[in-house]
């Protein structure tokens, strides 16, 4: 059910700016002092490679990207230009900015930038960058107001701004003990320069009041739980219509004909439209189909189960998950894939190893299956559009609209909401495009497109499925001096090139090329794989399935030398030593600096010691429980887990505990760390154990929650110990937070599984597996 929002309302509740109308709306309520402050990139002419944020499009730039104001009431306004989806960025930037501004948290309020990079810098909301990338910009940006609200009380005292000093929402002169409030001296400070970057004072870390503290009030908590907080779905507009799409069951398929002549029929059915779709390559289009438009959203889903439609199912049509998954076999078996680095002589080593060991592991095509799916809203007046969407991607939302609608960008808005999760679907703003063509068919109506979940498993961005190739081999003395790995899977770049058929250097760089193990001859490969379904983002994308087969490779390894898993997987991470991603051929390194987040071994060995000390590793188990361990480095953070797992004589799983040790560097909010980790512990779980989207005759046969299951309050771990790792140097590099928790979870219970049993899980999902 919608909520009953009035527009006006929602202006107050889900507040969008430009920066002309942002100077112009504080003038108006009020605000008097508004900051932003210009991020700088390289000088002209300098030819430095670009990392991180300066990678990314428009993801460093002269222009005002975040911006701070006070009102006269002291009231602090901090935008936020990333995407909330429960990953906590509408706190943990603002809070950063608070922390460096002095405010009083409590007096702290969060408004939402609409999609415009050009201003804002990237607001691409995914690979876990936001905190990693905008940490130090958003510190700036607090630094240079704090700057100018001393300036200004010192300059209305008439003393030397050294006496004056911030403290809590209140400017203090040292000699006097007078003070002044922020919002007394925002008139003043408004009038200002912003302070040049590198004359900025930033707090030392001993200063900090909410950097790396675990006290801070997510801002929108309050709202969340009462109900309050607007959501894609929430959104409601005046006349608004609303609409429900049947697309094409397999990819690239399309309308043959249909006939809308029992839809009409249905009571609040206002028209019958068909959209135009793109042929594969998917990139962001929408697929096309017939929608329903109606008076309520109930009334469009039975009006499109009266559609009689006949599809043209194309090329696709032939796609089985069962016979694609025997060819991704066969291709994993055969040498001649894609060579991408050969170290040695693995021919050589696997013929002279004493003993040599082989297995293929299987991921299935998994979905992101937000609990709130797809939903965007529309709305044409006067030559310009306005989207309200919960989209990772405002940016690209607001080309791509502007694309299909044949407008400039700039008559374009993206609003963006609060997102009942994304995982990487809304990365893809498909649906923003369905709602902005019909409202242009309802003449500018507008209309509110919202996908089920049958519609969302059906026609999303799946995550790839794939088969992960391992042979080893070991000298006499149980060291391994041989290491091959075919990788097999259908590349995210199918989504922009239908042709291509090899893995690209970003999902090479998750688990194969970047293996960190001490091993004399190593050969990577990877053989050609097609996509028959749309591939897109996922959390923690490829690192899922490497993770998956290096980790539970490693456990088989070492049970069937014999050897305590922990020591043997020490040995093959090797000496602590800090590795060039260059020299493993590392082309992406998650876009960050090789000098600045070289792989480092000691890291990884130190979350494997310190799980295996939390957990008690190696302690006895009554029969039926077991214990199983992995470790995986991803988007520059190292983690590490333990799963205690108890396996009925029925083959009844359940899950006592998890423990998982972190080390993504300083931790900027603590309590959204632990958050996070927690979450991808119980997501970790479902995947493993239930999840899987199958494919017969091009078409996905899960069409809900009783097929594609995720993991029930009764199926969750019982407890989630998280280990954060102690880093208080907030000058050396942060890691990403958001992905890194959920590969290791997979190996680490199929590890379990098979200490407890003594049957070996190299499949996902793991259901049905421990019933025979």
């Amino acid at each position: 059910m919608n909520k009953p929002l009035k527009n006006e309302t929602l202006q107050t509740e889900i507040t969008n700016i430009s920066r002309r109308n942002l100077l112009k709306g504080f003038a108006l309520t009020g605000f008097v002092l508004a900051v932003g402050m210009p991020f700088v990139g390289f000088a002209e002419g300098e030819e430095a490679p670009k990392y991180g944020r300066d990678a990314m499009p428009n993801g460093w730039v002269d222009n005002p990207l975040i911006f701070v104001a006070i009102a006269e009431d002291g009231t602090v306004t901090i935008v936020s230009h990333r995407s909330e989806m429960g990953q906590g960025v509408r706190t943990s930037l603002p809070m950063v900015v608070a922390d460096e501004l002095e405010a009083d948290w409590g007096r702290v309020k969060v408004i939402q930038a609409p999609g415009d990079e050009e201003r804002y810098g990237n607001q691409d909301t995914d690979g876990s960058r936001s905190v990693r990338h905008f940490f130090m910009p958003m510190r700036n940006v607090g630094a240079a107001a704090r700057m100018m609200l001393e300036a200004a009380a010192a300059a209305h005292w008439g003393v030397s701004v050294d006496e004056v000093f911030a403290e809590n929402h209140q400017i203090k002169h040292r000699p006097s003990g007078k003070t002044l409030g922020y919002g007394e001296l925002a008139k003043a400070a408004s009038q200002l320069d912003v302070p040049e970057r590198e004359k900025l004072q930033l707090k030392t870390a001993d200063q900090f009041r909410y950097i790396g503290k675990q006290s801070t009030k997510l801002i929108d908590g309050e709202d969340i739980v009462t109900g309050k907080a607007i959501y894609g779905i929430d959104i409601q507009l005046d006349g608004m219509a609303y609409a429900v799409i049947a697309r094409p069951p397999v990819y690239g398929g399309k309308v043959k004909s249909f006939d809308d002549s029992e839809t009409m029929k249905v009571p609040g059915v206002i028209k019958v439209v068909t959209l135009k779709g793109s042929p594969p390559p998917a990139i962001f289009n929408p697929l096309g189909g017939i929608a329903v438009i109606a008076e309520n959203t109930w009334a469009a889903m039975r009006g499109r189960e009266k559609l009689k439609i006949e599809w043209d199912h194309g090329e696709n049509v032939s796609y089985n998950s069962d016979e694609y998954r025997q060819k991704m076999l066969e291709a994993g078996s055969k040498s001649g894939g894609k060579v991408l680095r050969s170290t040695g002589d693995i021919t050589k080593a696997m013929e002279s190893a004493d003993k040599t060991f082989k297995a293929d592991y299987y991921v299935p095509h998994l979905s992101q299956a937000p609990m709130e799916p797809p939903v965007a809203t529309a709305r044409i007046q006067d030559g310009k559009c306005e989207v309200w969407a919960p989209t990772q991607a405002a940016q690209a939302g607001r080309d791509t609209v502007a694309k299909w609608l044949d407008m400039s960008s700039d008559d374009v808005t993206v609003h963006v909401t609060l997102l009942g999760g994304g995982f990487g679907r809304k990365s893809k703003p498909d649906y923003l495009v369905e709602a902005a063509l019909l409202s242009k068919a309802m003449d500018g109506r507008a209309v509110q497109v919202t996908w089920s979940r049958e519609d969302d498993l059906h026609n999303g961005y799946l995550h790839t499925v794939s088969i992960e190739h391992l042979e080893a081999g070991v000298n006499e003395q149980g060291k391994t001096t041989a290491w091959l790995h075919r990788t097999v899977a259908p590349s995210i770049s199918s989504t922009f090139d239908a042709a291509s058929e090899h893995q690209m250097p970003i999902e090479l760089g998750m688990g194969v090329m970047n293996i960190p193990f001490a091993i004399d001859n190593i050969q990577l490969e990877n053989p050609a794989a097609k996509a028959h379904t749309r591939i897109g983002w996922f959390r923690s994308v490829a690192n899922i399935p490497r993770a998956f087969a290096i980790q539970s490779f490693i456990a088989e390894m070492a049970n069937e030398l014999d050897q305590d898993h922990k020591a043997f997987l020490l040995e093959l991470i090797g000496p602590a030593r800090k590795i060039d991603p260059i020299e493993l051929k590392d082309e992406w390194n998650y876009g960050e600096s090789p000098e600045a987040y070289p792989l480092d071994t000691g890291r990884l060995r130190r979350v494997v010691e310190a799980v295996c000390e939390k957990a008690n590793w190696g302690r006895d188990l009554p029969a039926g429980r077991g214990l199983g361990l992995a470790t995986h480095y991803s988007f520059v953070t190292y983690t590490a887990a333990i799963v205690e797992v108890e396996v009925s004589e029925d083959g009844d799983l359940s899950i006592p505990r998890i423990d998982i040790a972190v080390d993504c560097g300083p931790q900027v909010n603590p309590e959204r760390i632990r958050s996070q980790m927690e979450g991808a512990c119980i997501m970790g779980v479902s995947l493993a154990m239930v999840g899987e989207i199958s494919f017969k005759d091009g078409a996905v046969q899960e069409d809900n929650f009783d097929g594609y299951q995720v993991t029930r309050m009764n199926e969750s771990p019982r407890e989630i110990h998280v280990h954060l790792l102690p880093s208080e140097d907030f000058d050396t590099p942060l890691g990403g937070v958001g992905e890194p928790g959920l590969p290791p979870i997979a190996p680490a219970l199929c590890n379990a599984i098979f200490a407890a049993t003594g049957k070996r899980i190299r499949d996902l999902p793991i259901r049905y597996q421990l019933e025979s």
